[in-house]
């Protein structure tokens, strides 16, 4: 079956960076399109980018600039950089992934939480 597995999060001071990973397996990795959300307390679940399978990653404006989204096709694993911490990062990062077949299958990972405090 399909699973996604973040790591990576904890707590950091403001300004420190962040490397979240998501490990995938189930389906061809390769071939699909994987994207990162976030959801901080008490707020809704947004998009913060996305990265294709041939790579090419694309962000929200709020992130540009911060957050980089690679992938490791050999690993089968979907990464998160995040430069320059701010406490409004705060917040659980979650993992998707978009697997096409018969019909598009949505997935979702459990999250890591990110909690950015000094």
């Amino acid at each position: 079956q399909v699973q996604l597995v973040e790591s990576g999060g904890g707590l950091v001071e403001p300004g420190e960076p962040l490397r979240l990973s998501c490990a995938a397996s189930g389906f061809v990795f390769s071939s699909t399109t994987m994207a990162w959300y976030r959801q901080p307390p008490g707020k809704q679940r947004d998009v913060v980018g996305l990265i294709t399978s041939g790579g090419a990653a694309s962000y929200v404006d709020s992130v540009k600039g911060r957050f980089t989204i690679s992938r490791d096709n050999a690993k089968n694993t979907v990464y998160l950089q995040i430069n320059s911490l701010k406490p409004e990062d705060t917040a659980r990062y979650i993992c998707h992934a978009l697997v096409m077949g018969m019909s598009p299958q949505e997935y979702w990972g459990q999250g890591t939480q990110v909690t950015v405090s000094s």
